[in-house]
């Protein structure tokens, strides 16, 4: 695929890993379509990317809704013509034990609420799901040759402290076997799909935490650093370029060799 000319919805795409891969992909010469809950964020992220020379429109998205998400896609194809790569980089953790002892007591004293648990299914999982639905639908029925991209994490493995996060992640890494698969089924060839699975991403909230555990979890990476965001477009940009890419999960972690809180 050749990224310039090419139209790409990104959701979560105000901050973070969604921001970098707009701008990133946008220098390619891609037009840009960003989806968020951030308002104020999205338009300082494609005022940027329009004053740069490059083209992007947004609007407000909460990927929990059917309606909103539909309507990005809609403004994609209504602003540019078409939807080609597809990425579902909206996210949530909401962390915490399953169940927290007391060290007194050995009682439990605190637990992970429903809420808690659900909210982080919500929009991982759901939301990533609405948002691939809603791209597919689009590309299939308009001919639309492109790639769909979700967002798993390294903590697909299992993370404590993330049962909510990390079974949302295992879950999207088994997607692009299962979606391409069947799209072979139905004879759907001009859609491909790539989960990306990160390890710790250097974000501002990651990269302005507490310093002594910063140092402690780098321990861990085999090159002594956070991933930065850009990396991450990158590989997605590699992803989109090279057609054989397809129906697998690309871990991007800097050679993480021991279990963390991937960001």
């Amino acid at each position: 695929m050749d990224l310039k000319n090419s139209v790409v919805v990104i959701t979560g795409g105000a901050s973070g890993i969604g921001e970098a891969v707009a701008r990133s992909l946008a220098a390619k010469g891609a037009k840009i379509v960003i989806g968020d809950m951030d308002a104020k964020g999205l338009e300082k992220v494609a005022g940027e990317i329009i004053a740069a020379g490059g083209q992007a429109a947004f609007a407000r998205c909460n990927v929990t809704s059917d309606e909103e998400v539909a309507n990005l896609m809609d403004l994609a194809i209504e602003k540019f013509g078409q939807i080609n790569i597809c990425v579902s980089s909206a996210g949530i953790i909401k962390d915490g034990l399953m169940i927290n002892t007391d060290k007194d007591t050995g009682k439990v004293k605190k637990a992970m609420t429903t809420d808690q648990f659900k909210a982080v299914v919500d929009v991982n999982l759901v939301g990533s799901f609405i948002t691939l639905r809603e791209a597919a639908i689009r590309m299939v029925n308009n001919g639309y040759k492109g790639l769909l991209v979700p967002i798993s994490s390294v903590n697909k493995v299992g993370q404590t402290g993330q049962l909510n996060y990390s079974s949302t992640k295992a879950a999207i890494a088994l997607w692009p076997k299962i979606i391409v698969g069947e799209f072979q089924m139905r004879g759907i060839q001009n859609i491909r799909c790539v989960a990306i699975a990160p390890g710790y991403v250097g974000t501002p909230m990651v990269k302005g935490m507490n310093q002594e555990a910063l140092s402690g979890i780098l321990k861990g990476v085999h090159i002594n650093r956070l991933i930065e965001p850009q990396e991450i477009a990158d590989i997605i940009a590699f992803a989109a370029q090279n057609e054989a890419v397809d129906a697998t999960c690309l871990e991007i972690t800097g050679g993480l060799i021991s279990s963390g809180l991937a960001k």
